[in-house]
């Protein structure tokens, strides 16, 4: 007679079974928090053995009194009849408290293309090599689900990261296979606000502005190259502003969200027409020289 006679047609149904689920800190797997593996009753393995399944086992876990739904894999089959362990974090997603119903049914899914991951923290984003971390984590994980939160650890510290988005379909495995990674800005990011100066809170001061006078009572020459020079550091200084004004207008036009533009702090080189303007004030400055007469002295 065949085997397939024997047990009947119903054996090689996709598994699905009712369990109360419990945290894996129940059963100390605790070491299995980091991943989406659980733990189940042994007759759940003599059930699978005689049906047809792609390794690794996929199971689709369901909150039937919420609907929430997430994928996962197994790790072992050693749990007391009627239960499940469950990582902390897949519990807290699935609003799953102790003792809860929980439905667990044998899927098959396609294998992951393109996954779109957001961090809580903008922590994650700050380690030395991110996607490093991600790509050591996830070989604990057999499949990611859109719109689950996960949870991965590096250096004792706790990350969760949002699933936004997964390719071929809402339920992916991603064990064995390359796919590729996009990141989202991390929840708590804030965007650097640029900030442009105003000409208006620009003040500039005009030194040496005052009218010199001679001995003699005449104006002095001077004073007019004074006034010409204070007006050219006036025209520099207020070239110097808007030159920085506009700078900072066309970098904030061409910025890139998650990407910030820095402008230079080098001083800018003198100009020759400067250098001859300040050569030609020198030698102004050079033609009247106060008490530069000889000295007579008084015959007694």
């Amino acid at each position: 007679m065949d085997q397939s006679a024997e047990l009947g047609d119903d054996q090689y149904d996709p598994f699905e079974q009712a369990y109360r689920c419990f945290p894996l800190s129940f059963c100390e797997k605790s070491h299995l928090e980091c991943g989406d593996k659980i733990i189940m009753p042994a007759s759940a393995l003599d059930h699978l053995a005689y049906s047809v399944f792609d390794f690794p086992m996929l199971f689709e876990l369901l909150n039937p009194d919420t609907g929430r739904a997430t994928h996962c894999g197994v790790q072992e089959f050693v749990a007391d009849e009627g239960l499940a362990f469950l990582p902390n974090w897949m519990m807290e997603h699935m609003q799953l408290r102790e003792g809860d119903l929980l439905i667990v049914k044998s899927v098959g899914l396609e294998k992951a293309t393109y996954v779109k991951l957001q961090p809580h923290s903008k922590d994650f984003l700050e380690l030395s090599n991110p996607r490093a971390v991600l790509e050591r984590t996830l070989r604990n994980f057999f499949c990611l689900t859109k719109d689950d939160t996960i949870m991965i650890m590096h250096n004792d510290n706790k990350f969760y990261i949002d699933v936004l988005e997964t390719r071929p379909s809402e339920a992916v495995s991603i064990f064995d296979t390359d796919c590729e990674v996009d990141f989202a800005p991390p929840l708590d990011y804030q965007e650097p606000q640029a900030i442009v100066e105003d000409n208006d809170l620009v003040k500039t001061s005009e030194p040496f502005s005052g009218v010199g006078r001679r001995l003699d009572g005449k104006a002095s020459v001077e004073s007019d190259s004074q006034s010409d020079y204070s007006s050219k550091l006036k025209q520099l200084s207020l070239g110097a502003a808007d030159q920085g004004k506009s700078k900072a207008i066309r970098s904030n036009s061409v910025r890139k969200p998650g990407k910030l533009i820095l402008g230079s702090d080098a001083a800018p080189k003198e100009s020759k027409q400067q250098s001859s303007e300040n050569v030609a004030l020198k030698k102004e400055e050079e033609k009247f020289q106060p008490f530069t007469g000889k000295s007579y002295r008084l015959r007694d």
